[in-house]
């Protein structure tokens, strides 16, 4: 099985293109941005898929990263997914950023919690966490540092995103062992192509992870009454009629799992 894995939930758009059996990406490529992800993703998706034989026709699966990031961006690379799927007649999955982020700490050999914070701004963090087989201790959620801390237990922490500086202050307040992986503000495309592969399309939806409500006012209720707090400078509120969001898988498989993803795909 042949993969396009693409990114633009975060301030990077990314694609890759991997075969399941190989152990590097035929062709990647990775460009750091705030905004213009809607006027880069063709032309890198374009620029990667001219390094891959076969090209377009070869793809037999896309893999979209779905959240938490921000909402524009989500969007943004869910329609470039499902149109290059149904143009190329193939399968399409979602994948959590929080996952993917994860993915290359729980393929290590560790003893206690793997933790994937993204910054959500006015001290909350997107939060997932996974245990060494990859089961999810704490499911994907905006939380404060010490909501989030309270549901990890005693540790030790592996952290890693643009918020786990946050949740790091909190735990060695608490007395947690924690390390910082990285700060990278986005996951590596190779882990959203690798996710992607072991992910089952009737399980991983290609659907935005909205993890915040949208800033709207409903009809015929005063701003005060039905105003949500003020969205992440990381997040553009989308419109009122957005989809309420179906979850990606919350486990990250193992190391064994991933070497076998055709065989679950």
């Amino acid at each position: 099985m042949r993969i396009l894995a693409i990114d633009t939930a975060l301030p990077a758009v990314s694609a890759c293109v991997l075969d399941h059996d190989a152990e590097q990406p035929i062709a990647s490529e990775t460009v750091a941005m705030e905004r213009g992800h809607a006027e880069a993703i063709m032309p890198l998706i374009e620029r990667v898929m001219s390094k891959v034989e076969g090209g377009f026709p070869s793809i037999d699966r896309v893999a979209v990263a779905v959240g938490p990031g921000s909402f524009t961006g989500i969007r943004i690379g869910l329609a470039a997914g499902q149109a290059i799927a149904l143009a190329c007649k193939a399968e399409v999955v979602g994948v959590s950023t929080l996952a993917a982020l994860a993915a290359p700490l729980i393929l290590e050999e560790f003893d206690g919690v793997v933790a994937a914070a993204i910054d959500a701004r006015h001290g909350k963090v997107y939060v997932a966490a996974f245990g060494p087989d990859g089961r999810a201790l704490l499911t994907p959620r905006r939380a404060g540092a010490h909501e989030a801390l309270r549901a990890l237990g005693d540790g030790p922490l592996m952290l890693i995103g643009s918020g786990a500086e946050l949740l790091a202050k909190e735990a060695r307040a608490g007395g947690m062992t924690v390390t910082i992986v990285s700060e990278q503000a986005s996951p590596d495309i190779e882990y959203v192509a690798r996710l992607g592969l072991a992910a089952r399309p009737e399980t991983a939806p290609a659907k935005p992870l909205y993890l915040k409500e949208p800033d709207v006012t409903l009809p015929g209720k005063p701003p005060e009454a039905a105003a949500a707090p003020t969205a992440p400078e990381n997040e553009t509120p989308p419109e009122a009629e957005a989809p309420a969001a179906e979850p990606a898988p919350d486990s990250v498989p193992s190391q064994e799992a991933l070497a076998s993803a055709p065989a679950q795909a």
